[in-house]
C-alpha cells in the first residue's frame, strides 16, 4: 500500500498503545496543579505575531529562527504558539481576569511549535505543561512554583533530576550587568557567531545562551550576573533559597542560567535530567515581572514554568518507571444470531451505563474469532448468548482469569449478579496483591 503522504517532519503520532501513558501523566499534572490552587486555562494554538515579538523578545532564537509564522487571507501575521506563557498572559489581560483578585493561578497543557532541527527530545510539535501566577511578587511565590514543578516529578517517582537556580536581576541592576557583558564580549567580536554579534548591542545576555561551541567557550569567562544584583534582587534570591531549604528541596546555584526568553527577570530555574542526552532540561521557568506591562497592562509581578511532556516521558522510560496499564474490558458479550446480538447489545449498554467497560461484536465475527478477540483485549469476563440462552433466559458468565463459570439470569437481575461477581473478583485480586507485598 502506497500512502498519499506521511507525517510532517518533527511531528509525532501518539498511538492508542501509548496514549494511556500520556493520560496518566496528564492526570497527575491536573491533580498536582489543583492541589496548589491552580485552575486550567486554554488559549488558541495561534496568536498575532506581535504577541511573541513583544512578549518573548525579538532577540531570542525563538523569534528570530524558530517561529511558524504565516499571513492569513486577510493579510494578518499569525504565529503558531512557540510556548505557553505569552498566550496565557494575553488571555488574563484581555479578559480582565485580574478583576477576580490576586493571585491569579492558571495552568495549561498545550501543543507548541518551533521550527528547529528535529532530534531526540526535540520536536517541531511538542507539548508543554505550564503553571502561571500573576500578582504575586513575594519570593514565597517563586518557591511555591518550584515546589509545584517538583511535585510532578515526585508523584511520578522520578529520582535522577536536579534543580538549578539563578537570578538575572531586574530593570534597575541588569543594565550594569549588560554593560559589563558588552565590554567583555567586545574583546571577542572576531570570534562570535553572526547571531551573537547582532545581540551584542541589544541584549548581550543572549550570548550566554548561544549553542555555538565557540561562543559557549568564550562565555565561560564572562562576568557573573550574581555579582551585579541590586540589594532588592539579592534579598529576593536569598528568600527563595531559604524557602527551599525550609522544605528540604535540594538545588544548585548556576549563575550561567539565563533561559531562552527575554521576559524573565530575577529568579530563573531549570530541572535537568542527565539520562536523556543533550536535551536534558525537562522544565524551565522563573519570574517575569515586566511581561504584563510589556503587553499593555499595569505592572504586575508574574512567574511560572513550562515542562516538556515528551522529555518527561523519555525520563520515565530511561529510569525504568512503569506506568499503570490502561483499564481492560470488564465484560465481553457474544451474541450468536440476530436476536441474540440484539440482546447482547442491550446488555453491553447497560454495563457501560454503570461505569464499567463492556464490548460486543460490531464487526460480524463468528464465535471462535470473537473469543480470540476477547482474549486479545484481555476481557475479564465473557458471556455467550445463543438461541438456547434466549429460550431459558439464562447464560453462563466466565471469569477469563480463573476459568470459573457461573449461570446468571438474562433479565434485570443480570446486572446485580454480574456486579457481585465483578466485585468478588476485584477483591480477590486486591488480596492477592497485598499478600505479595
Amino acid at each position: 500500500m502506497k500512502l498519499i503522504t506521511k507525517i510532517v517532519e518533527g511531528a509525532r503520532d501518539v498511538l492508542p498503545s501509548q496514549s494511556y501513558k500520556w493520560q496518566f501523566v496528564e492526570d497527575i499534572m491536573h491533580k498536582q496543579a489543583r492541589s496548589y490552587g491552580f485552575r486550567e486555562i486554554r488559549t488558541p494554538v495561534f496568536e498575532h505575531t506581535e504577541l511573541f515579538e513583544r512578549g518573548v523578545g525579538d532577540t531570542t532564537d525563538v523569534v528570530q529562527k524558530e517561529m511558524y509564522t504565516f499571513l492569513t487571507k486577510g493579510g494578518k501575521s499569525i504565529t503558531l504558539k512557540p510556548e505557553g506563557t505569552a498566550g496565557a498572559a494575553r488571555a488574563v489581560l484581555e479578559n480582565g481576569v485580574y478583576n477576580d483578585g490576586y493571585p491569579i493561578k492558571a495552568y495549561y497543557i498545550t501543543p507548541c511549535y518551533r521550527y528547529e532541527r528535529a532530534q531526540k527530545g526535540r520536536q517541531r510539535e511538542f507539548h508543554q505543561f505550564g503553571m502561571e501566577v500573576y500578582g504575586a511578587g513575594s519570593y514565597f511565590a517563586d518557591a511555591e512554583v518550584i515546589c509545584a514543578a517538583k511535585s510532578v516529578f515526585d508523584r511520578l517517582g522520578i529520582k535522577h533530576i536536579r534543580l538549578e537556580l539563578n537570578s538575572i536581576g531586574c530593570q534597575n541592576c541588569r543594565p550594569k550587568y549588560h554593560q559589563a557583558l558588552k565590554a567583555y564580549f567586545d574583546g571577542h567580536k572576531e570570534e562570535l557567531c553572526e547571531t551573537c554579534l547582532s545581540r551584542l548591542d541589544k541584549n548581550p545576555m543572549r550570548i550566554l545562551d548561544c549553542k555555538s561551541p565557540v561562543c559557549s567557550e568564550i562565555a565561560k569567562n564572562a562576568p557573573v550576573v550574581l555579582d551585579y544584583l541590586c540589594e532588592e534582587c539579592s534579598s529576593h534570591f536569598d528568600g527563595v533559597k531559604k524557602c527551599l531549604d525550609a522544605v528540604d528541596v535540594s538545588y544548585t546555584v548556576n549563575p550561567r542560567i539565563v533561559r531562552g526568553l527575554d521576559y524573565y527577570t530575577r529568579t530563573v530555574f531549570e530541572f535537568i535530567s542527565e539520562g536523556i542526552g543533550t536535551q536534558g532540561t525537562v522544565c524551565g521557568g522563573g519570574r517575569y515581572d515586566g511581561l504584563i506591562e510589556e503587553l499593555g497592562g499595569q505592572p504586575t509581578p508574574s512567574l511560572g514554568f513550562g515542562m516538556g511532556m515528551e522529555r518527561l516521558l523519555m525520563i520515565l522510560e530511561n529510569e525504568g518507571i512503569a506506568l499503570p496499564e490502561p483499564p481492560v474490558c470488564d465484560l465481553y458479550v457474544i451474541g450468536l444470531g440476530e436476536q441474540a446480538k440484539m440482546k447482547a447489545f442491550g446488555i453491553v449498554e447497560g454495563v457501560r451505563n454503570s461505569s464499567l467497560i463492556a464490548e460486543g461484536d460490531i464487526v460480524g465475527r463468528n464465535l471462535k474469532p470473537q473469543m480470540k478477540y476477547a482474549d486479545k483485549i484481555r476481557a475479564r469476563f465473557t458471556v455467550v448468548i445463543g438461541d438456547s440462552e434466549l429460550e431459558t433466559n439464562r447464560a453462563k458468565i466466565r471469569n477469563m482469569q480463573t476459568k470459573e463459570e457461573k449461570e446468571v439470569a438474562l433479565d434485570e437481575n443480570f446486572f446485580t449478579e454480574f456486579f457481585a461477581m465483578y466485585m468478588e473478583s476485584t477483591n480477590a485480586s486486591l488480596l492477592k496483591m497485598m499478600e505479595g507485598v
